[in-house]
């Protein structure tokens, strides 16, 4: 009996609460197709790199830990620039992708500039 009271009750309420809820969607929803595609365009920006003047100094003794399992290959530390000087980030272990290698972050003078190229897995 008490479920039969409750559908009436909701069955009463929908109008105004359909209504409050589109009202609600009419916001939500175009939100929420803005943010699935700019998801969808996010990789396309991730090509942006930073060139700077100041070489990375050279990098510190390295500390390889071990392995938390078979499965895993380590990626080195690197010096990431954080818009005013060089922070070292400490290295990790990635779990493996068959069939690729790691390239690990690094830099690349060209002229007097410095390019820091992301760290990714590459075929063979």
């Amino acid at each position: 009996m008490k479920s039969t009271v409750l559908a009436v009750r909701h069955r009463h309420a929908g109008p105004t609460a359909a209504i409050k809820w589109l009202r609600r969607g009419s916001v939500a929803l175009p939100a929420l197709a803005a943010t699935l595609f700019l998801g969808l365009t996010a990789p396309a920006f991730a090509a942006i790199g930073v060139d700077i003047q100041i070489a990375p100094p050279p990098p510190p003794p390295n500390i390889v830990i071990p392995a938390p399992r078979v499965g895993f290959v380590w990626a080195p530390g690197y010096w990431r620039w954080d818009g005013h000087q060089h922070v070292w980030v400490d290295g990790r272990w990635l779990r493996a992708h068959p069939g690729r290698h790691w390239v690990p972050e690094h830099w690349v003078e060209h002229h007097g500039h410095y390019r820091f190229v992301a760290g990714h897995w590459a075929h063979g």
